[in-house]
């Protein structure tokens, strides 16, 4: 299985950039944020006709999450993180997918830092570290992907000194990532390229992207079981030198498909177990329940 992420920067006005690149790369599950596109205005037509299932959780103007699933429709299993019942931005959708759940978030940018923009991005993080302990406790395989707006290390930035004060890159945004991964959470592709200088996204100016001056902000957090059956990663840096690009390149990891199975006795769950689940908001407590029953079956 490959499951990707990719922030688009606007679903609608790189429509063209989305559908080349799905067609090219051929992902299983994609997890897509920024779309700047309320509910209503989704391309749920052309997606379709490209070949994918979606569940989206739109804004106006800004914002913007959607899970894709090829040739099958995601499960949605939440919409919007927890934690806060006035926070009208839409940064989190999560769905059930052929014996997992996906979480696709895009966490907030914060700058300027410090302010209320930067406090925003902490509160969010807070209830990222409640919900994905949750998440964490469940006996099933989960995925957190999508756009985190984290350099984690100076690893993960061409200049960490030009960064120090960023509000992607500040002590306090590195010390709540390394939180989740204390939490049991592994970084895909750090896990694979642990040395190596892998950038995810690249300014539009100063011709960031011919000097390969990145940053990796785009992260896949894997549970135990998920980390088992991971086999590679990648970063498709050749859609980030197309025409009215996004200044995010599409990444990547592969999930060895022999392993997901879910009981002792190593029966793989069939990818419409899920099938009882529509639409309905449903606790992680509940996603335990459901997977509990079809290990019984």
């Amino acid at each position: 299985m490959k499951l990707a992420t990719y922030n688009v920067n606007g679903i609608n006005g790189r429509l063209e950039v989305v559908l080349r690149w799905l067609a090219e790369a051929q992902p299983d599950v994609v997890c897509l944020q920024e779309l700047k596109a309320p509910d209503d205005k989704f391309p749920r037509r052309e997606i379709e006709r490209a070949g994918y299932g979606a569940i989206w959780h739109g804004q106006k103007s800004w914002n913007g999450v959607v899970i894709l699933a090829r040739d099958q429709e995601p499960r949605e299993t939440r919409r919007g993180l927890p934690g806060d019942p006035d926070d009208s931005h839409s940064r989190y959708i999560e769905a059930a997918i052929d014996g997992m759940i996906v979480g696709c978030l895009y966490l907030p940018n914060g700058n300027p830092a410090p302010g209320p923009k930067f406090d925003y991005k902490l509160r969010w993080f807070e209830r990222l570290h409640s919900y994905a302990a949750e998440l964490f406790e469940l006996d099933v395989p989960v995925a957190l992907v999508g756009d985190f707006n984290v350099m984690p290390t100076d690893l993960d930035v061409y200049k960490p000194e030009r960064w120090r004060d960023d509000a992607l890159f500040r002590p306090e945004v590195r010390a709540a990532y390394a939180e989740l991964i204390a939490m049991g959470w592994t970084d895909a592709v750090r896990l694979l390229h642990p040395e190596e200088r892998v950038y995810t996204f690249w300014k539009y100016f100063r011709n960031a992207f011919a000097r390969d001056a990145g940053l990796r902000i785009d992260h896949f957090l894997l549970s135990p079981s998920l980390r088992e059956r991971l086999q590679a990663c990648g970063v498709d840096k050749f859609a980030r030198g197309w025409e009215h690009t996004s200044d995010h390149a599409p990444v990547w990891i592969e999930l060895d498909d022999d392993r997901f199975t879910l009981d002792e006795e190593g029966s793989v769950l069939p990818g419409d177990a899920l099938r009882g689940l529509l639409s309905a908001l449903i606790t992680p407590r509940q996603v335990q329940t459901l997977f509990a029953g079809e290990r019984k079956r």
